[in-house]
């Protein structure tokens, strides 16, 4: 399965979700708002939040770390970039005239910021194989990577989930291997977040 047929599928399963769901948590497909915004608190912590910044939010949804954001008091300038155009509608209907917020729907769109983030891109394979899911995924932090100066941050389903609760069609990463590929690939600074209460990791690659 190539990249453009694997990026088909997911638009579709998300537009879906915010179709049913509307703008909340579930239709972004997070099981709650607490969980939602645990997930930014981890992201986040790649951020220097002494000074103003830049910031891409890959995978962006309707919008939701942009108002984070905004509501905990950052200084920064935002663009989201979703595949789905039912979210980057959504996101630009919520956020219609905020200063420093903007969305796009097509990747070349997008510019360098001083960071990158991606919450629950690599999630959801659906019918893809394992290893093509995996080398979709290191290609799009290749893309990820190149869009960031200062660092980028994600997050990933733990291969470590209890295996009665894992599903078929999510894919679950060795925390070891990605950590050390960020290391290898893309910058000496790597911290990888493994000890909050959720059945993922995240990683932050800093690049000073």
């Amino acid at each position: 399965m190539d990249d453009a047929k694997i990026r088909g599928e997911v638009e579709s399963y998300y537009s879906d979700k915010i179709e049913v769901h509307g703008p909340t948590a579930q239709g972004v497909d997070w099981n709650s708002p607490d969980s939602q915004r645990l997930r930014f608190v981890q992201l986040l912590k790649l951020i220097d939040h002494n000074q103003p910044f830049t910031i891409n939010d890959y995978g962006c949804g309707y919008g939701a770390l942009a108002d984070y954001l905004r509501n905990e008091g950052y200084a920064f300038q935002y663009l989201g970039f979703d595949i789905s155009r039912k979210m980057i509608a959504k996101a630009n209907e919520l956020h219609a005239g905020m200063q420093g917020v903007a969305f796009a729907g097509k990747e070349r769109d997008l510019r360098e910021a001083d960071y990158t983030v991606a919450s629950g891109i690599f999630n959801v394979r659906l019918k893809a194989a394992t290893e093509a899911w995996q080398g979709y995924m290191l290609r799009t932090l290749a893309a990820i990577n190149g869009l960031s100066k200062r660092g980028f941050a994600f997050n990933v389903l733990t291969k470590y989930s209890d295996p009665e609760f894992q599903r078929p069609d999510l894919y679950y990463a060795d925390p070891l291997f990605l950590f050390d590929y960020c290391k290898t690939k893309f910058s000496r600074f790597v911290t990888l977040l493994h000890d909050y209460p959720l059945y993922e990791f995240t990683l932050l690659v800093r690049k000073e």
